[in-house]
Order: C-alpha cells, then sequence, then structure tokens
C-alpha cells in the first residue's frame, strides 16, 4: 500500500510539473500583467480614459423621453434686456405670485438672493411667507470657493436648499449631493432632493433610513447607495458629504421650457405648470452659469455644457425617477472583484496568444474580444452597472502583447541560427570576434588583428587580462555576461587600447547565436567611432559655452545692472505669467507701485553714488520681507514694483503694504550718512479691479501718485 502511495504520489508531481511547464508562462505573464494593470489603475493613470468611456456610453445609449413632470422657467437674454439684470424684486415677486396660482407641486428658485434688489423688497419677502411649496438656494461654502446665502425668511422657513456640485478632476458632474454636514453640525439639504420631497411626499413616499444601512436615503423601495472614493473608475475620489452617482436623462434639452417674459405675460396656459415641479433659473449666455456633464461633450463636436437650472432639474427627476418608476441608479462592483476581472481577461490574452502561437492570428483574435469586452460592459451599463473597461482591454492587450513578443523573438532566433555560418566566414571590414560561453576568443578576423595591432597567433594565445588595461578588460567582461543572459542584441559604446599604446573609441554591437548542437556563440561587431566622440565632446563644449553665454546675456537684458532686480521686459513677462495664472487657479493678483520720496534730495545732496547704494538697500530690503513666490522690480530712477500672485484678500494686501513701508523706513547709514527714506505705494488688483493688463498697470501707477499727493508714506488702493 506504501509503494501505491508512493507512485500516485510521483504521478501527481509529475503531471503537475507537466503541467507547470505548459502553463507556467502564461500564469506568471498574465499574473504580472494583470498586477501592473492593476497598480496603473490605483495611482490614477486610467482614470481619465475611464470617464471618457463611461461618458461615451451615456453618449450612445437612446434618448429618455422628456420629463414632463418638470417644467423650467429660463431667464434668457431677451429677459434680461427687457427687465434687467439682476432681475429686481418685484418682478421676481409677480413671477412667484404667477407661477403659485396656477398651483405647482413646488417651486424651486435656483436664483441667488442674498442682497435685497430694489424695487420690491416688501413685495418679494411677502411671497416667500406666502408661498409654502416654495425652495430656494444657497451656495455652502469651500475650500476653494466662497458660500452664498439664501433669503433669510427662507431659511428661517427651512425652505432652502443648497446647489454646490461634485465635480471631477476634469469640472464635470458625475456625482450628485444630497446631504453636506456643516461645522456646526447641521445636516444641509439639496435643492434638488428638497424639491423631489415635496413631490413625492404628495405621493405618499416619505424618506427613511435603509434597512441594511442605516446612513443611507430610502425613498420607497429605492435606496441611494453612499458613493465610495475607489466606486467604478475613481480613484481615492473626495467623498464628502452623501453623495451617489447620478443616471442623467440626456442632453439639455430634456426638460420643456418656457421663458419668463411668457409668464409675465400670461402666455404660459396654467395647466402647463398645475402639479408641476417649476424650476427657475438662468438660460443667458452672459451670465455663465454652466456646468460639464457625460453629455457636454463628443468626439467630433465642441464642448456643449448644460445650464445650471437644466442639470438641477436634472438631477430632481433622477431622484423622483428613481423612486416612482424604477429607473436605475449606478451600481459598481467591489474592488476585489474588479481585481479578479482584471486578472481574468489577462489570463484570456495570454492563453489565446500562447495557443495560437501566431502573432496575425493572436492580434486578430485580441481585437475581436477587445470589441466583445466593450460591447458587453455598454449592455452592463444599459442596466445601470458600471464596470470597469480600460483595464480590462489594457490587461488583455498587455498579456497577449507579452506572449506575442515571446513568439516573435523565438522566430528571430531561428533566423539568425540559419544564418550563423554565413556571418562568420564572410570577409567583413568590421574587425569581429566569437566567443563561447566561458569568454574563450574563438574566431577573430584579421580586421580585429590590424585594429588591436597583434598578430592572430599573439591574440588566441593570451587572453584579454594579458592583452588590454584591467578596467577596460572588466568592462569587456560584463558586457559580454550581459549578452550571454540576454537573447537580443546589443551595442555599447567602451574604450580598447591597441598594442601601441593609442585608446579608441569603440561601439561594439554583441548577439548571441546558437550552432545545431545547441552551443551559444557570442559574435561581436566593432566600430572605431574615435572620430565621432571627440567632435561629440567639441561640440559638446561649444554648446555649453553658448548656454552659458545665453544665460548671462538674458540675466542681463531682463534685469536691472545697478540692484539685480527684474527689469521693466521681465516685469511684464512676470505679470503676465501671474495673470494667467491666476485665471487658471481662480485666485488673485495685487500690482504695487512704489516711489520713493524725496530721492532727488538724496542724489542732489550727497551724489549720485550714495543715490545708488539707497536703490540697492532698497532692493534688498523689499526682497527681504516677501515671499519667494512674489516679484520685485525695478522699472527705472526710484521707481520698483511688487507683484504679489495668489493673495487672499484685499486685507491681506493692505498688510504686506504695510510691512514694505516700515521696512523701508527703518533708518539707513550709507558710508556715515545718516538717511531717512519713505515710498508712497499704490495699489490694484486682478481680477477685482481690471482684467486687462495694461489698465490694471495705469490703476497701480495712479494710485501710486495719488498716495503721493495725499502725505506721503503711506499706500493707496486703485479706484475702478
Amino acid at each position: 500500500m506504501f509503494k501505491r502511495l508512493k507512485g500516485s504520489r510521483r504521478k501527481v508531481v509529475s503531471a503537475l510539473k507537466r503541467w507547470l511547464s505548459q502553463e507556467g508562462r502564461v500564469l506568471v505573464t498574465s499574473s504580472s500583467v494583470a498586477g501592473a494593470v492593476i497598480l496603473i489603475r490605483l495611482l490614477g493613470i486610467l482614470q481619465p480614459s475611464e470617464w471618457a468611456l463611461f461618458d461615451q456610453y451615456f453618449r450612445w445609449r437612446p434618448l429618455e423621453p422628456v420629463d414632463h413632470r418638470i417644467l423650467i422657467i429660463g431667464i434668457d437674454e431677451q429677459d434680461l434686456q427687457k427687465y434687467g439684470f439682476p432681475t429686481s424684486d418685484r418682478i421676481l415677486a409677480q413671477l412667484l405670485e404667477k407661477i403659485s396660482a396656477a398651483q405647482p407641486r413646488a417651486i424651486g428658485l435656483d436664483v441667488y438672493r442674498d442682497l435685497p434688489i430694489e424695487p420690491g423688497q416688501a413685495e418679494l419677502e411677502k411671497a416667500f411667507k406666502t408661498i409654502p411649496n416654495l425652495i430656494g438656494i444657497e451656495l455652502l461654502e469651500t475650500d476653494k470657493k466662497s458660500g452664498v446665502r439664501s433669503p433669510k425668511i427662507l431659511a428661517d422657513q427651512n425652505q432652502i436648499g443648497f446647489n454646490n456640485l461634485a465635480k471631477d478632476a476634469d469640472g464635470k458632474v458625475r456625482r450628485s449631493l444630497l446631504y453636506i454636514n456643516a461645522e456646526n453640525s447641521k445636516v444641509h439639504t439639496s435643492f434638488a432632493l428638497k424639491l423631489a420631497l415635496i413631490y413625492l411626499e404628495n405621493q405618499g413616499i416619505k424618506s427613511n433610513s435603509s434597512p441594511q444601512n442605516p446612513k443611507e436615503l430610502q425613498l420607497g423601495n429605492t435606496v441611494f447607495h453612499w458613493f465610495q472614493p475607489n466606486d467604478g473608475a475613481y480613484i481615492r475620489a473626495y467623498d464628502g458629504g452623501y453623495q451617489f452617482l447620478v443616471n442623467l436623462r440626456g442632453p439639455a434639452e430634456t426638460f420643456p421650457s418656457v421663458s419668463m417674459r411668457d409668464v409675465l405675460e400670461n402666455r404660459v396656459p396654467p395647466d402647463r405648470i398645475k402639479n408641476r415641479i417649476i424650476v427657475i433659473g438662468s438660460k443667458a449666455p452672459s451670465i455663465k452659469d454652466f456646468e460639464l456633464t457625460s453629455y457636454s461633450d463628443g468626439v467630433f463636436k465642441a464642448s456643449t455644457p448644460t445650464y445650471g437650472v437644466e442639470l438641477q432639474a436634472q438631477l430632481t427627476s433622477q431622484i423622483i425617477s428613481a423612486v416612482l418608476e424604477g429607473r436605475t441608479l449606478i451600481k459598481v462592483w467591489p474592488e476585489p472583484l474588479e481585481w479578479l476581472w482584471i486578472f481574468g481577461w489577462s489570463w484570456v490574452g495570454a492563453a489565446l496568444s500562447w495557443k495560437q502561437q501566431s502573432p496575425r492570428r493572436s492580434v486578430g483574435l485580441i481585437i475581436l474580444i477587445t470589441i466583445g469586452i466593450t460591447g458587453v460592459t455598454y449592455l452592463a451599463f444599459l442596466g445601470g452597472w458600471w464596470i470597469p473597461v480600460i483595464p480590462a482591454n489594457l490587461a488583455l492587450v498587455g498579456s497577449a502583447g507579452v506572449i506575442i513578443a515571446h513568439f516573435a523573438h523565438l522566430q528571430g532566433q531561428l533566423k539568425r541560427s540559419t544564418e550563423f555560418l554565413q556571418s562568420v566566414i564572410n570577409t567583413i571590414p568590421d574587425p569581429i570576434f566569437v566567443k563561447n560561453k566561458d569568454h574563450q576568443k574563438i574566431v577573430l578576423n584579421q580586421a580585429y588583428c590590424k585594429f588591436v595591432g597583434y598578430p592572430l597567433n599573439v591574440l588566441m594565445e593570451k587572453s584579454d587580462e594579458e592583452l588590454f588595461p584591467k578596467y577596460e578588460v572588466e568592462l569587456f567582461r560584463q558586457q559580454d555576461e550581459q549578452a550571454f543572459h540576454t537573447t537580443w542584441e546589443q551595442e555599447n559604446e567602451e574604450q580598447l587600447t591597441d598594442a601601441h599604446g593609442i585608446t579608441h573609441y569603440i561601439a561594439t554591437k554583441r548577439s548571441l547565436h546558437q550552432d545545431a548542437a545547441g552551443n551559444l556563440f557570442l559574435v561581436g561587431v566593432i566600430r572605431d567611432i574615435t572620430e565621432r566622440k571627440l567632435l561629440e565632446d567639441n561640440l559638446k563644449q561649444i554648446a555649453a559655452e553658448l548656454k552659458r553665454s545665453n544665460a548671462e546675456l538674458r540675466i542681463s537684458a531682463e534685469h536691472d545692472p545697478l540692484t539685480g532686480l527684474p527689469n521693466r521686459t521681465l516685469f511684464h513677462e512676470r505679470l503676465t505669467q501671474s495673470l494667467e495664472w491666476a485665471d487658471s487657479q481662480n485666485r488673485l493678483v495685487a500690482l504695487l507701485f512704489l516711489d520713493l520720496n524725496d530721492f532727488k534730495e538724496v542724489n542732489d545732496n550727497l551724489g549720485h553714488h550714495i543715490g545708488d547704494l539707497l536703490l540697492k538697500t532698497v532692493g534688498d530690503r523689499l526682497k527681504g520681507c516677501l515671499r519667494g513666490s512674489d516679484t520685485v522690480s525695478r522699472l527705472g530712477g526710484d521707481e520698483f514694483t511688487v507683484i504679489l500672485p495668489g493673495i487672499p484678500s484685499k486685507s491681506d494686501v493692505a498688510r504686506v503694504a504695510q510691512k514694505i513701508l516700515d521696512t523701508i523706513t527703518q533708518e539707513t547709514i550709507l558710508e556715515g550718512h545718516h538717511l531717512s527714506i519713505t515710498t508712497s505705494i499704490g495699489i490694484s488688483m486682478y481680477p477685482t479691479d481690471t482684467q486687462d493688463l495694461e489698465t490694471l498697470i495705469k490703476l497701480a501707477d495712479t494710485a501710486m501718485y495719488r498716495a503721493k499727493s495725499t502725505g506721503k508714506n503711506l499706500y493707496e488702493f486703485a479706484s475702478s
């Protein structure tokens, strides 16, 4: 019995070895490629492409019918021309009263109203008090954007909702916020959810906590699953507040819409408003209330953003249709299942390519499978599932590519073996050597002997250690060993000292060849590149000299020779860069013009030498009291400028200006002369004062002269 068990064990081990020999490369390749793809995905590199394909799936699917439960009342350009901008409280109150008289389910006012706009404040406050199903908006303050308060009356009546949006890195809205916890522990409800809850409560549906997860909202039988940082294609996404992935109905024209003037002029029948959710907001391009969604752009068309009021209608419709009609929400797989999905397709790519053993057939098959994966995931998307497509296809193509490359290499090696004899015996003018795995020379051609300067018998009898310097021999052996451990041709640059003591720069191309008995030989072909290397060294020296000269010329052209500060040319360049950066980051830039008071008296009384020393001192003090990111320039004479990029607020600019005044007025002693110097500062702000560079400069310059005429040693802000 023991013998039978031992025999069975040997059979199992033998079978396992056979399986590993056949499938081991496939398993190793597929695991390695899948691991690399998962790592790339976790680094967020694939996130933009996965978002783009996710958006394309939205655009590919059939358009959904118009949702007539929601009516948008848009304030367009004609409304702005007729009623003015911003719309007065009286016009807005009349609009709300007319809408309310038609008995809508809910009215959503997607218009900021934190300040009264006369005339008609009392009328609007009355409308706010008397319309119970009216919901206003507020913008909650975030790290990147200041907030906008809602009307106090609506806030006291709990008739407000925030319109903050969860935007992805590409600026698109693919998620919706339901609730946000403020710092004071108050829970804020979104504008869209407020409107949806009014509509649903009229249908007898109230909000509850999900039995499976008390933190999640359940309306009817629909649970809105809480968005996690790594859901779908997201990698470490910001998940603050209660978010969920939205399933938008379609492009902008998804809801019926009328203009504000049509309502005010009684051209909208009451039955178009009755029992509907009315959302009021801007549809005027000049207001720039735009948002990007999955429908905003396509492959062959420019981006077409969605108006904010339309997006709020989309989010409201998403909630209502999911509850009343069971319209699907976007669902995702757990991360382990996504990883298994990626590994599975990586294994398919490696296994099929290994079985085909033909690059052409394998490539065609892989293309068909990638199309199939895309089609399957698109069908899953129509059912509400977001399944990784790019990582699966990348794993499939990557593992197949590795196996295809392996077989292509084997074919190339076979071709080289048939050409081995021809390549050795041909008379070639380049020096050639052939070595075995023990690094022994087997064949040397006459060109090699002539190049090295030793006769053939000497070269064959003596080792490299006896013929060449030690460091050259070590490098030769290292390159030869590397060639033996790889299967591809290599070319390396080396040095070789011949029998006459002359050192040559050489490029050695090494390749492996195998004879019919399976013996490996290293064939090396040498090219003398001494002249080329000397020419390259000369060119490098010339290039370095030119670079140094250009750098010195640039510094000289862009900096003031006296103080070393940027001159007028570099000042304009730095200011332009700062304004472009401010536009892209939505930040402020402050520009300060400084003029030294009574500087002419210093020059007249003490001489230009002392005046120059004073200018250098002022330049050093300015640099010393500012940030490294700020730019101090001297435009000429006693006129200096300071650029403050990314300054948080006007009050911060004022603090910096006062710091400059205090710094410059410090006691100055130059070659025994006690000097008291003051300055006048003019300040302009971008983009609050102007969005034009030249105007910004003029405003700061004008403010500086106003400060100088007012009393000196003070600063003045520009008047827009």
